[in-house]
């Protein structure tokens, strides 16, 4: 099993998630590519003390990426492979919600 600081790597953020956060109290996270589904949803209850209903993961692979830059005028050319990674949709019970950015709203 692997530890639970080492399964949730980071939350991610754009714009499609900040509109399922607020409709639909889903969030996203890349998570370690090891990792299972219970694992994810034992690491996020732990982590921000919530209650998770559902967890969807998805795996993507890595592209192939190449890079020319100039050195002494000469061209040089590289080629490299992006990681591969994966990601899970953690959906919570009602009632709760996770503060990504640590501020509290005020009225």
């Amino acid at each position: 099993m692997i530890k639970t600081r080492k399964i949730i790597m980071k939350p991610l953020l754009t714009e499609k998630m900040s509109h399922l956060e607020e409709s639909e109290r889903k969030y996203a996270f890349q998570v370690n590519p090891d990792s299972n589904k219970i694992d994810v949803k034992k690491a996020v209850e732990k982590k921000f003390d919530v209650k998770v209903s559902k967890v969807t993961t998805m795996n993507f692979q890595g592209k192939n990426k190449q890079l020319t830059m100039r050195s002494g005028g000469r061209p040089i050319r590289t080629s490299g492979r992006r990681s591969n990674w994966k990601k899970a949709i953690v959906t919570l019970q009602d009632g709760y919600t996770i503060d990504l950015f640590g501020m509290e709203a005020e009225s």
